[in-house]
């Protein structure tokens, strides 16, 4: 009898590791679905703009967690991310064929930004936003591409990601990417006004605003139900803040307001934005007005949701101010836009 019941859980445990191996498979986008499309450079540029792209990858100016860098086209990573999972070390993404993606094709970039998986069928880390970037077009992605194969390459070997058990199993982030991965571009919304679903498609896409002003569940994943309506800090203290138009968040704020904002970093409150926003900013202010007041027409059509990191909660946990604030203290009027970057 024992010896059948052993028998019993070798099979079990054998069906299990084959049910796991197809459920983490790699799913790709076949080269037949991208378009014929020739490479737009100046549009790459600008897609590389506002997905603040420099702001993870170019290399720090000192060290790993410095927010300044040395040059923001010199992609050769040595950023560190500091989070409950454990610590990510941004990759090289300069055109560099040893230690960048210099060997990568158009495809295999494609399939690293719409579905999280480098080229070999590793799954990529969503520290790496891709959760947002799959709403990017394929044209979008192949001008961006093109643009960083324009970049200097330079080789710099960066250390490998330093997670704790179970996050260090790699194949396992198939099981995530079935829950927050589908590969679906953005489609313009026929009831919306072409303001509204540009400003949509800077947001939810290549600018992955929600990525940092939302809050997430223990998987790590974002709580769409809460979307945009703050998140804490994931390399340390503080929160992002709230820019739902809420009482939370910045209901007070006309759309005017949010675009002056993104284009100067003065807010309504004669504050300036600061930290980790400071350059987020930088970056909005390089895009058209037209962009910039998309993008605030479509915060100003968000739901308006409270704080999804309570203040009392924040205070409780010895946090102190929004990260992205320029005052720093605890008034909404720290309340600024978007970011996010780790493989």
């Amino acid at each position: 009898m024992r010896r059948a019941w052993w028998w019993a859980l070798l099979v079990i445990g054998i069906a299990g590791v084959i049910v796991f191996y197809l459920l983490t498979m790699p799913r790709t986008v076949p080269a037949s679905e991208l378009p014929a499309h020739t490479p737009d450079l100046a549009n790459g540029e600008y897609m590389f703009t506002a997905g603040g792209c420099a702001e993870c990858h170019a290399v720090p100016v000192s060290k790993c967690k410095d927010p300044k860098t040395k040059d923001n086209h010199v992609l050769a990573g040595g950023r560190c991310i500091k989070t409950p999972f454990g610590v990510f070390n941004v990759p090289n993404i300069s055109p560099d064929k040893e230690t960048g993606i210099g060997n990568w094709g158009t495809l295999d970039f494609v399939n690293a930004m719409n579905r999280g998986i480098a080229p070999g069928g590793e799954h990529l880390y969503p520290a790496f936003p891709y959760t947002s970037y799959q709403r990017m077009t394929y044209e979008d992605l192949i001008d961006l591409k093109a643009y960083l194969d324009t970049l200097p390459a330079v080789k710099n070997e960066v250390p490998p990601h330093e997670l704790t058990f179970p996050y260090n199993i790699r194949r396992g982030l198939g099981l995530w990417q079935l829950l927050y991965v589908n590969g679906k571009t953005f489609k313009p919304d026929p009831k919306r006004s072409a303001e509204l679903n540009r400003g949509a498609y800077l947001v939810e896409g290549s600018g992955h605003c929600g990525e940092c002003h939302s809050p997430r569940n223990f998987l790590g994943g974002v709580i769409r139900s809460e979307a945009f309506a703050g998140g804490r800090n994931p390399e340390g203290r503080g929160r992002i803040p709230n820019i739902t138009p809420s009482h939370d968040g910045i209901g007070d704020w006309s759309a005017d307001d949010i675009a002056y904002m993104l284009e100067t970093g003065n807010t309504p409150d004669f504050d300036v934005v600061g930290g980790l926003m400071g350059s987020v900013q930088e970056n909005m202010a390089k895009l058209k007005p037209e962009d910039r007041t998309a993008i605030a027409t479509f915060l100003k059509s968000l739901p308006p949701r409270p704080d999804a990191v309570p203040k009392s909660a924040k205070k409780k946990s010895g946090e102190d101010g929004d990260e992205e604030g320029g005052s720093g203290d605890d008034t909404e009027g720290d309340t600024q836009k978007p970011n996010g970057s780790e493989n």
